[in-house]
């Protein structure tokens, strides 16, 4: 086999149950098993879906910051209740728990990566967002 660089903004890396690592097209999907590590370089909220909360029902998800500043926000457990959130910055991370809801929101344009089993993942529109 033979060793060559891969982008990390324009692969995903998918870390297969077996042992194996692949560099695949920057593609969540929900279906698939082992884990995934996804990079993203993020100007706006939009490039983010911080209109949306995510949740992953397979694994936890470790969020970090490689570079700017971001914050990640848990909704609220209980209704009325205010969200959580966690301030990241470059070269932080967190561990959000197995299907707690989240999103992300921007403070400054970043580099961030993440790594998550996708399977089961699921979005969902934020009211008043």
């Amino acid at each position: 086999m033979t060793v060559t660089p891969i982008d990390l903004y324009a692969s995903f890396l998918h870390l297969r149950p077996e042992g194996q690592v692949s560099a695949e097209e920057p593609v969540f999907d929900p279906t698939r098993d082992g884990w995934q590590m996804m990079t993203f370089h993020v100007e706006t909220d939009a490039d983010v879906h911080g209109d949306h909360w995510e949740v992953h029902t397979s694994a936890d998800e470790v969020v970090s910051c490689l570079t700017g500043a971001i914050r990640l926000c848990l909704r609220p457990r209980q209704p009325g209740d205010e969200e959580e959130q966690i301030k990241l910055t470059a070269g932080t991370a967190a561990v959000v728990p197995r299907g707690r809801w989240h999103r992300i929101a921007l403070d400054a344009p970043s580099d961030i990566m993440s790594v998550t089993v996708p399977r089961g993942s699921r979005l969902e529109k934020r009211t008043g967002a």
